[in-house]
Parts: structure tokens; C-alpha cells; sequence
């Protein structure tokens, strides 16, 4: 699966930049509210901040949490506000989070950050209107990986980081991007792979093996794990598509609603009808699992 800085960097350019930006011009307008810059956590002293799109209403709302790409080492979270405002519009409160990157905070710090997110909306969810029972999670490419990681590791305390440890960061469902799932087994296969993951690792293979285990998501899916939906092209160079077929494969031999939205001779990053065709597939998941407005 050829994964460079391009793997998650690319998607952070022009792949989810035209995804996002097709994403946004598809949001109708309403009278929901965008704040950005709120402060989540602070591990390290970094000051992490969310975007925030919330309906107009007294809620409660289902929430769902928005992972950007880029590598693990780039990318921010502005590029999911315009899909922020679109979830938004459909009922649910949005949140883009900026999360720590590598090499300077190497795994598991970006888990850790995307655990802390959910258990802050939670934490908070009186405030703004949140149902705590009801949290998705969606990302693309290394977003995506992040997100399957918060469907398969809930309960886990090596995963847990700090803040808010009184709430849970267990989410409902799933919505992953051209996620890569298996670390182990994506060397060779991507055109970026032996080039970014030694910086999220800490090392390749031959070095870090156990790293790459139980970084992989596939390591972790348990019958307890939450329904997901992979959405992968066929063509994508960065993430192979295999990686979502073994991801949903594994889902579904746990007996976990599991779903492949295949996106014939998608790239990685999508744009046009395949970005549309994401996004409807994205938002009818969410509805059939989260239930706005029940």
C-alpha cells in the first residue's frame, strides 16, 4: 500500500482538500453554529484544539468526532470543516480535532489524543448538547486508521492517555476512509510506506515489529468492536484496497456489522461523483446507527 508523506500527506493536500472542498459545497445552508479553536486537551503541553458545528436545538444530539490525514506527521483539522457543517446539518454535532504527529510525538500519542477528544465531548456533552451515548468516529487514510483504532480499543488502558479518564472514549460506529488496518503487511505494497511509518514507529520491521503489531487496528477487532464502514478505491496507490477488504473480512467473521464501500478505480483521496458517493455512504451509515432526532 504506498504510503509516503503522501500516504496521509497526500491526503492532507489535494486528495482531502478536493474531497472536503466537495464535501462543504454539498452542506445546505441552516442555522447551525461553528466555533473553532476550543481547547480539548493538553498533554505535553501542546494545547490540542477542535472545531465545533452543532444543530440549532436543545438536542440532545448525536456527535460524531472528525480525524484528519496526513501521514501522521501533517495535515489539520481545518480540512474537515466544511463536512463538520454538513454532519451538522443532518443533526449531529461535529468536531475536527488537531491531534500530536510525528516524529516529535510517535505512537500511541495520536491515539491517546483522539481518545481524549471523545471523552472531552462527553465530559461536556450537557454543554453542548451532546447525547453521550451517541458518538461516531470518521478519518481518511491515517484519519482513518485512527478512528478504526477508537472502534476496536475501547475499554483499553494502554491506549487511554490522560484528561477526563472518568468518561469512556468508546464510540458507536465507524466511518473509515482508506484507513490503513494492518502496518504488517504494507511494506513493498505502498509507494511511501518504508518512508513514513519508521517516523510514526519509531522504527521499520526489522526494529519495531511489535510496534506495528499492536498499532494495527486488525491486531485489535474483537466481537466487542463497533460497526464499521470502510470506504476504499480499488486504484489507491498509498493505501491498498486490500487493506479495507482484510479489515471488513475480520469485522465480520467477529459477527460485527461490518460494510466495504468500494470505489471502482478510486484514488487516494477522492473528488467528483466519488466524493459524493463517499459522503452519501458516510451519512447514511451514521443515520442508520446514530438515528438523529430519536
Amino acid at each position: 500500500m504506498p504510503l509516503r508523506p503522501l500516504l496521509f500527506a497526500a491526503l492532507v493536500a489535494a486528495p482531502l482538500a478536493t474531497t472536503c472542498a466537495a464535501e462543504a459545497a454539498a452542506a445546505p445552508a441552516t442555522g447551525a453554529t461553528f466555533t473553532a479553536g476550543i481547547e480539548y486537551a493538553n498533554p505535553a503541553d501542546q494545547h490540542l484544539k477542535l472545531d465545533l458545528a452543532m444543530p440549532v436545538g436543545a438536542g440532545p444530539f448525536p456527535a460524531v468526532i472528525c480525524i484528519h490525514g496526513g501521514g501522521f506527521r501533517a495535515g489539520t483539522r481545518e480540512g474537515y470543516d466544511g463536512f463538520c457543517k454538513t454532519l451538522a446539518a443532518a443533526g449531529y454535532v461535529a468536531a475536527t480535532i488537531t491531534y500530536r504527529l510525528a516524529p516529535a510525538h510517535p505512537f500511541p500519542a495520536a491515539v491517546q489524543d483522539c481518545k481524549a477528544a471523545v471523552r472531552w465531548l462527553r465530559a461536556h456533552a450537557a454543554e453542548y448538547h451532546v447525547d453521550p451515548a451517541r458518538i461516531g468516529a470518521t478519518g481518511d487514510s491515517a484519519g482513518g486508521h485512527l478512528a478504526l483504532f477508537l472502534g476496536v480499543t475501547a475499554g483499553l488502558k494502554q491506549f487511554e492517555g490522560q484528561e477526563n479518564l472518568d468518561q469512556s472514549s468508546a464510540v458507536t460506529c465507524v466511518v473509515d476512509r482508506y484507513g490503513p488496518s494492518d502496518f504488517t503487511r504494507v511494506y513493498g505494497k505502498s509507494v511511501d510506506a518504508a518512508e513514513v511509518l519508521p517516523l510514526f514507529f519509531g522504527g521499520d520491521l526489522k526494529t519495531r515489529l511489535h510496534e506495528h503489531i499492536v498499532g494495527s487496528p486488525l491486531s485489535w477487532i474483537t466481537p466487542d468492536a463497533a460497526p464499521t464502514l470502510c470506504i476504499h478505491g480499488t486504484a489507491d496507490p498509498y493505501v491498498p484496497f486490500e487493506q479495507s477488504v482484510w479489515a471488513v473480512e475480520r469485522f465480520l467473521a467477529c459477527g460485527v456489522q461490518a460494510e466495504l464501500l468500494t470505489i471502482p478505480g478510486g484514488k487516494h483521496g477522492f473528488g467528483g461523483a466519488d466524493a459524493e458517493k463517499a459522503q452519501q455512504g458516510a451519512l447514511a451509515f451514521f443515520a442508520a446507527h446514530l438515528h438523529p432526532g430519536q
